[in-house]
């Protein structure tokens, strides 16, 4: 039974034979099909700066100091030292260093921020308004706001030329930041997606540009009314110090008379009191000077200068959309007007039999214009692209208004406090010197 039950099994192959017509075969297509299929990763979004405005601040934080002045034979020339935080280092460098620095920097990156360098010497008249030990304190500021925003630039900071201007001790820095620029060209020549920068902006990118740059232009305008202001605020401070002292003095001079008083005087002898009196109170009042002094100092130091280096920016930023209006679009426009001439001239010379030589000529130069027009529009795009990074460059140093507003809170709070308190210690000596009301009280 067992055997003829096991002959009544069909075989494997027939079962196979029986129900692949009923079986739907897979269709696997050719291998680079499947090689189509595969998990494509998402676009890098190398448009979007993700940046926050503390972590550019940590960057780096650069010192410049003045040398005190060495006199050649015939010439007199300012010296810097330059220390920076990140590389723990400090360099030497003439005004001349970062002339060449500034000149290298905007050669290598034309479509970006680059501020700009206050002037070598002082200009005609302003002797008339600021002294020459003034003008050098000035320009070091200008150079310190200068170095540190390059240093801080999210490109800038990690390229070769802003390490060699920081760190390189050798004595011609000038040739080594030359020669640095020649091995590496622009940013065009060396950034990796320069050539595709087209695909990454967004549709409506002339837009938004043309948006963001009304809106920086305004902040622009404001800020400057912010600096304005807090520059007379600092230099009221400064006069205030001024009268403090001179009100001393004369309190002083005045108790230092010691002329003997007429008979019809009422009371000699308290007006002799009085008068050592108010020549001590000429200490007093010295102190209250040097305290506002000190908060003219803290004004320049942590308001004004907040207020200047992001107002370097934004004058640096209007200057790029002005690069960028003159320079790129302007050489493209000639370009391709230059290119329109050439093909009239080739229009011409077929109509017009001429030499074979020069029609060949021709068609070499405008393959090469052709070629430079792609270069140009390529160039383009990239500054467009570069401008866009930069606008939000300034969109993330926006904050640095509550650093500002913080700073001079700070400021005004620490300079009452201390003046307040050298007034209030002043008081009861009042008392002390000449009793009674001593001018406290009403007078009636």
């Amino acid at each position: 039974v067992v055997g003829n039950a096991a002959s009544c099994m069909p075989l494997p192959h027939l079962l196979k034979n029986k129900f692949s017509a009923f079986l739907p075969k897979p269709q696997l297509g050719e291998l680079k099909d499947l090689n189509a299929l595969r998990m494509q990763p998402a676009q890098e979004d190398v448009l979007t700066m993700s940046q926050t405005l503390d972590r550019l601040l940590v960057r780096d934080t650069v010192q410049v100091e003045l040398i005190p002045e060495k006199k050649g034979l015939f010439l007199k020339h300012v010296e810097y030292q330059v220390t920076s935080q990140r590389y723990k280092i400090s360099v030497y460098r003439r005004y001349s260093d970062f002339d060449v620095f500034h000149e290298v920097l905007l050669q290598r990156f034309a479509y970006r921020v680059v501020p700009a360098l206050p002037p070598k010497r002082m200009l005609k008249g302003v002797l008339t308004s600021i002294s020459e030990r003034e003008f050098i304190e000035g320009r070091r500021r200008a150079l310190g706001r200068f170095i540190n925003l390059v240093a801080r630039h999210p490109f800038f900071s990690e390229d070769e030329l802003v390490k060699t201007f920081l760190t390189f001790s050798g004595s011609d820095v000038q040739t080594k930041l030359r020669d640095t620029y020649k091995k590496m060209g622009d940013e065009f020549m060396t950034n990796r997606i320069a050539t595709q920068a087209k695909e990454y902006l967004p549709a409506d990118i002339q837009a938004q540009f043309s948006t963001s740059r009304e809106l920086i232009r305004n902040i622009h305008n404001s800020f400057q009314k912010l600096r304005d202001r807090a520059e007379k605020m600092a230099e009221r401070s400064k006069e205030n110090a001024t009268d403090l002292l001179m009100f001393g003095r004369e309190l002083s001079t005045l108790g230092s008379d010691a002329s003997s008083l007429p008979s019809l005087a009422s009371s000699p002898s308290t007006w002799g009191t009085l008068r050592q009196s108010l020549k001590s109170l000429s200490v007093e009042f010295a102190v209250l000077s040097d305290k506002a002094a000190q908060q003219g100092r803290r004004e320049e130091d942590d308001v004004v200068e907040k207020l200047n280096i992001f107002l370097d920016l934004l004058q640096s930023y209007r200057d790029l959309c002005e690069r960028h209006e003159k320079g790129v679009l302007h050489e493209h426009q000639r370009a391709l007007h230059k290119y329109g001439m050439m093909k009239r001239q080739m229009m011409s010379a077929t109509v017009q039999p001429k030499e074979q030589a020069s029609v060949e000529q021709l068609e070499s130069r405008i393959v090469q214009q052709e070629n430079a027009i792609q270069t140009m529009e390529l160039r383009n795009y990239f500054s467009l692209f570069c401008l866009h990074q930069e606008t939000q460059l300034i969109f993330i140093y926006l904050p640095i208004t509550s650093h500002i507003l913080g700073a001079f809170v700070n400021s005004q709070v620490q300079g009452h406090r201390e003046m307040g308190a050298v007034w209030n210690e002043l008081q009861p000596k009042l008392g002390c010197l000449f009793g009674g009301n001593n001018g406290l009280e009403p007078y009636i």
